[in-house]
């Protein structure tokens, strides 16, 4: 039997991306099929998930990195066609699938394209409806969703661009064959709108780490652990800062943050505080587990929940990642982890939308108080993975779709 093809449709995501590259395209690869990714080159660049532009490798147009063929494209020469999704969609054909990401997947001739943002989506829309014109060849069309765009409540956008971007979401997703998104409040929100869509979730979990040692929470210090980027307009540096310098006063804490600053910036840490926290810098999505081995309380802070949909309705990567490790959750009000952590109780919700540093050092010093509450949420959060989460699990959801669009 021949492979069927796959061509993985990137607009802007690092082409490494943990869950495009690293689980989705691994696992399918691994599962037999012949897996293509069509990704973005920024100012000539491919960029690592820092934002480090590659300048010395990956300078081929067409190569192959773990088995899996690359193709790149210039994003610039791309854009302003790929806008032309709120143009009226009687100029789709003429003004916006003449761009190098929709003739460059065209070319592939694939069987499944698999898009995993709103102008990919409308790339996969064009290569849909150019490969049956051209060659009346039908393929299949995965959106997979990994944020809700447009956010319903972002005001970054004005209403009428809202409402225009939703309308041609919907009029994208009858032509797409699956949705694939990361937690089940998104899910309902497309069925709402669209109830006889097919749509799967896979978390954004990561393989089950292996010989995983159980937290005993027996050491009188305490080490919080934050995973992730902290250069966003947050205020991320600031609470890890004034968390770190309210909780040492009481007791012995260690601040570590594995990521941190992305490409071009930095986190300057006070000379007082430098013994207290420490900056891993970006590892390996494979090395995560062993740089989180002496974490106690994984936290996440979301602001402005009342203004994102998307934040409500979250379960980022470093949520699993913690899970997957046995450390328990600290995290503000936003209803989805909310509600696992609730459901599995497997970590701690700060009651405010908008937590301070003074409401996390609380809650961490609290935390700190019963070591056998802390090991019992280690303990739930870990089995929970191993029973419905992790990886090994959402990968056979991903064949389940796969299996139902070429059956």
């Amino acid at each position: 039997m021949i492979s069927k093809k796959i061509c993985m449709v990137v607009a802007y995501h690092p082409f490494m991306d943990a869950r495009i590259f690293k689980k989705e395209a691994k696992s399918l690869q691994k599962k037999g099929y012949n897996v293509t990714m069509i990704v973005p080159r920024m100012n000539g660049h491919l960029f690592d998930i820092d934002g480090t532009p590659f300048t010395k490798s990956f300078r081929n147009k067409v190569f192959t990195h773990e088995g899996i063929k690359i193709v790149t494209y210039n994003w610039e020469s791309s854009k302003n066609h790929l806008n032309k999704v709120l143009s009226d969609e009687k100029v789709w054909e003429s003004q916006g699938f003449n761009n190098p990401l929709t003739q460059l997947a065209i070319q592939q001739d694939a069987d499944i394209y698999h898009t995993h943002e709103y102008l990919s989506l409308f790339a996969g829309v064009g290569i849909k409806r150019l490969l049956k014109k051209r060659k009346g060849k039908n393929v299949k069309l995965i959106y997979d969703s990994h944020e809700l765009t447009p956010d319903p409540l972002d005001n970054k956008y004005s209403e009428e661009t809202r409402k225009n971007l939703a309308q041609k979401l919907l009029r994208m997703l009858q032509e797409t064959d699956y949705v694939i998104t990361v937690s089940a409040s998104i899910k309902s929100w497309y069925l709402t709108h669209m109830p006889n869509l097919p749509v799967e979730v896979l978390y954004n979990s990561p393989p089950l780490t292996k010989n995983l040692l159980p937290k005993e929470y027996k050491r009188n210090d305490l080490t919080i652990g934050y995973e992730g980027n902290v250069d966003d307009k947050k205020g991320i540096k600031e609470k890890i800062i004034d968390i770190t310098e309210l909780c040492s006063k009481k007791h012995p804490i260690q601040f570590k943050v594995i990521g941190g600053s992305r490409f071009d910036n930095s986190f300057p840490i006070p000379k007082h505080l430098q013994n207290h926290i420490h900056l891993t810098g970006w590892v390996d999505y494979e090395d995560l587990p062993s740089r989180l081995n002496d974490v106690d309380i994984g936290w996440i802070d979301l602001e402005n929940v009342k203004n994102s949909l998307n934040k409500n309705y979250a379960l980022p990567n470093k949520f699993f990642s913690y899970l997957n490790n046995g450390i328990p959750i600290l995290v503000n009000k936003c209803h989805e982890m909310e509600s696992f952590i609730r459901k599995h109780q497997c970590g701690f919700v700060v009651e405010k939308e908008n937590a301070t540093a003074q409401d996390y050092a609380e809650a961490i010093l609290s935390l700190k108080e019963d070591k056998n509450q802390l090991k019992q949420m280690s303990q739930n959060g870990r089995s929970v993975m191993e029973r419905l989460y992790s990886w090994e699990k959402m990968e056979d959801r991903l064949f389940r779709v796969y299996q139902d669009l070429l059956s």
